[in-house]
């Protein structure tokens, strides 16, 4: 029996390959599970056909006997399918959840936003595109072992029986596969487009809901409701494309498969009626004969036809391994150290970098050297996309750098020190990230806030706007909050960690001057008890309050 999974050059058929890794034993037995749960089938057809003959003939076999032999092979039947269903049922999920999670383990690492897309992007391919596979696994898999097996040998069947019977099945059963084939070029370009439309519409979703506030405030709920009925309707148009070619080629495969059936029931009819002498091997055909390849004719399609339905499968799953292969494309940023909690790494918290250089997409980015004492406040300026919150990655760990050293209390960064080295570290992101917890398990992991943390970051204004306090719980972004209360709050939270480095990007950027003018203070006030900041900014203000510039260009 082949191989479920066929081998070939194409690269999303060697993504899927390399998918099933493991499973592909129990997929294999599985669909060898299947093949034989089909192959009773001729068994009970040979006990109807003895029933039925003997009725015209006198000559067969007892009817009690025959229903006995059938029930025990139904049993055997639907036990085989239920063995068959469960391994290929349990390999699926298997499948499944191992790439889930190898997504889930890679974007845990914080790796920049890629070409694949954003969140909403990666989301979707996690949650809903890896479903894809499990009727792959299921359907199409055994669908095909079933095929390797039974078609052949009610072939040869019919030919035993007779010749005339042999050549209309020979004749009418490859133009399933050929037609089948003709469909799925189009079938796996149209899954390919409905792919990317799903995951074009789960970014916008989470694009929007990040900028609820704004639209309110901006009162642009009807541009943003026309834009999902846009992304909506194309959605729609792609999934329709999909459904279309589904229905037609089931069509077309079922008036070849009843073209093929009616044919060998007129030859069978006409036969026994004794209207056609030729046909059978040395004279008339047998009414047993008749009657067995009666039964059997629509079995040798049936697999067919289960196989050109799940040819679409087939290409859904392609179109997935595709979009896997996509994301895998995208290097990642690789994190340093296991990304877990590490004892604090001794020494004073000193930074120095020396011929650094990184890489974002295609450009190398080469940074100047210099050196942070403890306690001293740093800007890192230059235009957008200069490279400055890649630096912060990179001092913090979160990135490999592609050449150069990077040295933290008088040790080299990597993977031994990594851990330990993030434990003394703050970190202030431009773009603000909650647990979906409380704005105290926020600050303080479920600790009172402290008066002196509350007037530093100006939390007190916030607090009292909150209809639970600081127990009103926050969504992922910060829901509830403006963005300058979202910077307050992720300031509280540095202020609360007490750390020895804080590594801020653009901790003033898109806010009014009295609300950048707080965190400015906040971040100072944090300075003076002895933290070193390193700052990632644009903001001439907060550039003037640092003790040094170092220009990124």
């Amino acid at each position: 029996m082949p191989d479920p999974q066929e081998p070939s050059t194409d690269p999303d058929r060697a993504r899927l390959r390399r998918a099933l890794g493991r499973e592909r034993r129990a997929i294999g037995i599985g669909a060898a599970l299947s093949a034989a749960a089909a192959l009773v089938w001729p068994l009970q057809a040979l006990c109807i056909a003895g029933v039925f003959a003997g009725l015209l003939t006198g000559n067969g076999i007892t009817p009690g006997l025959a229903a006995v032999l059938f029930v025990a092979l139904a049993g055997l039947r639907a036990g085989l399918t239920w063995l068959a269903e469960g391994v290929l049922f349990r390999a699926s999920q298997n499948v499944i959840a191992a790439e889930r999670a190898a997504i889930l383990r890679r974007e845990a690492q914080g790796a920049a936003e890629s070409s694949f897309g954003g969140p909403g992007a990666v989301a979707a391919l996690a949650a809903e595109k890896l479903e894809a596979l499990h009727p792959y696994i299921t359907r199409y898999a055994p669908a095909q072992a079933r095929v390797a097996v039974v078609p052949p040998l009610i072939l040869i069947l019919a030919f035993w029986q007779s010749w005339a019977v042999g050549i209309v099945l020979l004749m009418a059963g490859p133009l399933i596969p050929v037609f089948m084939a003709l469909v799925g070029w189009a079938a796996k370009a149209a899954s390919e487009k409905q792919m990317a439309e799903i995951g074009h519409l789960s970014d916008l979703l989470v694009d929007r809901l990040a900028a609820l506030p704004d639209v309110r405030v901006l009162d642009a709920g009807a541009l943003v409701t026309s834009r999902f009925a846009e992304a909506a309707e194309a959605l729609r148009a792609r999934t329709m494309a999909v459904l279309r070619i589904a229905f037609l080629s089931s069509t077309v495969l079922e008036l070849f498969a009843a073209l093929g059936v009616a044919m060998v029931a007129v030859w069978v009819g006409f036969s026994l009626l004794g209207l056609l002498s030729w046909g059978a091997w040395g004279g008339a055909i047998l009414p047993f004969a008749g009657i067995f390849l009666l039964l059997l004719a629509p079995d040798f399609f049936q697999p067919l036809r289960d196989l050109a339905a799940a040819w679409h499968d087939r290409a859904g799953a392609l179109a997935v391994a595709g979009e896997l292969a996509a994301w895998e494309a995208e290097a990642p940023a690789e994190i340093l150290g296991t990304g877990g909690a590490g004892e604090p790494l001794p020494g004073a918290a000193t930074v120095r970098a020396e011929g650094l250089t990184a890489r974002r997409g295609d450009r190398l980015i080469a940074y100047p050297d210099f050196t942070v004492a403890p306690g001293e406040k740093l800007a890192l300026s230059g235009p957008s996309g200069a490279g400055k919150t890649t630096l912060l990655r990179v001092l913090a760990g979160l990135e490999r750098a592609e050449a150069g050293r990077v040295e933290v209390c008088g040790a080299a960064l990597n993977d031994g020190t990594a851990d330990g080295w993030r434990a003394r570290l703050g970190w202030m992101p431009q773009q603000v990230a909650f647990l979906a917890r409380s704005l105290r398990y926020n600050v303080g992991f479920g600790a009172a806030l402290r008066p002196e943390v509350v007037e530093a970051a100006a939390l007190d204004g916030v607090i009292a706007t909150l209809p639970q306090g600081d127990r009103t719980v926050l969504g992922e972004t910060g829901a509830g909050l403006s963005g300058g209360e979202a910077r307050r709050v992720m300031l509280a939270r540095a202020l609360e960690a007490r750390p020895d480095v804080l590594l801020a990007d653009e901790p003033t950027a898109d806010l009014d001057f009295e609300t950048a003018d707080r965190v400015t203070e906040g971040l100072l006030e944090l300075a003076a008890r002895g933290c070193t900041l390193i700052v990632a900014t644009h903001d001439p203000r907060l550039i003037a309050r640092m003790d040094r510039v170092v220009a990124v260009s």
